[in-house]
């Protein structure tokens, strides 16, 4: 298979720079563009053996949300959930994408669903891949902040695949090596805030407010949403449809690969 990676490039947007890789088969695709924002600890660089095959079939953009990757990041910027679901509106306005499937992983999806209540335009399809579905009064989050912050300090100070083996013990050396390489760019203080909002922060209100096909594909491991938590969001959004990669973890892809996008079934209108 050839490698459907273009470039990676900035864009002022919502204040800050944005730096986003672009995958598609060609530069001058009239293929349906597709935002994928990443999770809580992951660079867009460790989303591109995923991006790589999406690549085939859309015109797909990974971010690096603020505080990550090589976009702004630092003491003086803003971390909390509202500011990073403007920063996807911003993105897809900057520029000038239209009939958008907008796909967020974890922390991503919590952001791309808060982008869509608070007003993104030009959005076709929304796809929700295991959000954490904590909130005041609710199931803690599965994971432990701690795990994020040691592994980040971890890689500050330079770690070797090993050190990262410690964290996840089911990836591969190559997976291992990139997440080493790249962790350090989380600032913790976005990340510490990122977390602690998984449980401060409610979106379940924001699903009302959706009036594009939703898909919301679940983990069949891992604990973050439960059969519970399904029929919750399904009474909230009556047309959500729902599927499950029953034998991946939160971190989907890296688990089951080809389980990650069967879990999409037709929903994208491209067999994937």
């Amino acid at each position: 298979m050839s490698s459907t990676y273009l470039y990676g490039a900035n864009v002022h947007a919502n204040g800050i720079r944005q730096h986003y890789l672009r995958f598609s088969d060609s530069a001058e695709t009239s293929r349906q563009p597709l935002v994928l924002i990443p999770g809580i600890t992951s660079p867009a660089i460790t989303w591109r053996f995923v991006a790589e095959r999406l690549g085939q079939h859309f015109d797909t953009y990974v971010l690096d949300v603020r505080g990550r990757g090589l976009s702004s990041t630092g003491p003086d910027l803003a971390y909390d959930t509202d500011t990073c679901a403007n920063d996807v509106i911003a993105f897809i306005d900057a520029l000038g994408l239209s009939n958008v499937i907008l796909a967020g992983h974890s922390m991503g999806a919590r952001f791309a669903l808060r982008a869509m209540s608070r007003g993104a335009k030009g959005i076709d399809k929304l796809v929700l891949i295991d959000p954490p579905v904590s909130g005041p009064g609710r199931r803690e989050y599965p994971s432990k902040l701690p795990w994020y912050v040691d592994s980040i300090r971890d890689c500050t100070r330079g770690a070797d695949i090993e050190t990262m083996r410690h964290y996840c013990p089911t990836w591969s050396d190559e997976q291992l090596r990139l997440r080493a390489e790249w962790l350090h760019t989380c600032f913790e203080p976005a990340i510490v805030q990122a977390f602690e909002e998984f449980h401060s922060v409610d979106i379940h209100q924001d699903f009302p407010a959706i009036k594009v096909p939703t898909l919301l594909m679940c983990a069949g491991k891992g604990g973050v949403i439960q059969d519970e938590d399904r029929a919750e969001i399904r009474a909230l959004l009556p047309t959500v449809r729902i599927s499950t990669a029953e034998q991946a973890g939160h971190m989907i892809p890296w688990d089951d690969f080809d389980g990650f996008f069967a879990a999409f079934e037709d929903f994208l209108g491209s067999e994937l």
